[in-house]
């Protein structure tokens, strides 16, 4: 029996590259798939390739001058640089679509109700990536488009993001800045890159700086003690996940100490509020994450705790 999770995902997501030794790099899928095949929960999810985002899509989220800059920058060959760490390879434009088609799928999946909840295994990442700019690995912001599907064409009104990426999500806080439909829930490393969302004091977004070394317990008490009051009184209709594990204590591009366990127990607590909510409603979508035994180990338990009924 197919589980009530759907897993979208895309060949295309794994050709994207950025050069040698670049951290987002196409082996972050093939961690994951292979830990997912291990576990003999690969089989057992609804499976689909993510088609590619329209320009339509695109605009909820984004300006038309920046959606053709990153359309007539994709080289023909070698790399074409966005930012120092973000380049873009002649397939690159193919998987951002992807990408951000993915999510938009997955909003059309569980709106029609074929699937509870679904995790999007793709890259590039996305929520550094702002209306105007790419920045920071991320060329579109996949969980703000989709996010701007659900609001236009299923007229969600109250729609919340929980980012647990170990960077403040920037792009995904300056696309809905004014938009108080949709709630931001983050807690991030600080001072840190992207040095943003500290100083942010807004109703509907819940920025929760912490300092490097920052361990489960601290987390847990973050997640406890501001999200979960401010998500409970917003009453969302449906849940997005930006799903950053670089805040893991194996990976060394920050300096968190997260376990595992700490993303299976953070995913409980959102399934728990989306189950009260919003019907069990979560898209989470692949942000950061770059030690690979790690990745490939909390996704899976990611997606197995979505998973469990």
């Amino acid at each position: 029996m197919k589980s009530q999770t759907a897993y979208i995902s895309h060949p295309d997501c794994f050709k994207h590259e950025m050069g040698a030794y670049h951290p987002e790099c196409p082996q972050r899928l093939k961690a994951i798939e292979d830990n997912l095949l291990a576990s003999g929960l690969m089989n057992q999810l609804q499976q689909y390739e993510a088609p590619l985002a329209t320009v339509e899509q695109l605009a909820r989220a984004h300006t038309p001058d920046y959606i053709k800059n990153i359309q007539s920058t994709s080289p023909e060959s070698g790399l074409a640089y966005l930012d120092p760490d973000t380049t873009m390879n002649p397939q690159s434009l193919n998987a951002a679509l992807r990408a951000a088609g993915a999510t938009v799928m997955a909003v059309d999946l569980i709106l029609s109700q074929q699937v509870k909840n679904v995790f999007c295994a793709v890259r590039p990442p996305g929520h550094h990536a702002e209306s105007d700019r790419a920045m920071g690995f991320c060329l579109f912001n996949n969980v703000a488009i989709g996010v701007a599907h659900a609001i236009e064409k299923y007229r969600l009104q109250r729609i919340a993001i929980a980012d647990f990426d170990v960077h403040h999500g920037n792009g995904t806080e300056d696309i809905f800045r004014d938009d108080a439909r949709v709630m931001l829930c983050s807690t991030f490393q600080h001072p840190y890159y992207p040095y943003r969302g500290a100083e942010t004091i807004s109703k509907h977004i819940v920025n929760v700086p912490l300092s490097a070394g920052c361990d489960g317990t601290t987390f847990r008490k973050a997640v406890t003690e501001r999200w979960l009051p401010a998500l409970n009184d917003f009453q969302p209709e449906m849940l997005f996940i930006s799903a950053g594990f670089d805040g893991h204590a194996d990976d060394e591009l920050a300096q968190f100490q997260l376990a595992d366990a700490d993303y299976v127990w953070v995913t409980q607590q959102l399934k728990t509020l989306a189950e009260k909510t919003a019907d069990g409603r979560i898209v989470s979508v692949l942000e950061g994450g770059y030690e690979l035994n790690a990745l490939g180990r909390c996704v899976t338990a990611h997606i197995k705790t979505l998973s469990d009924k």
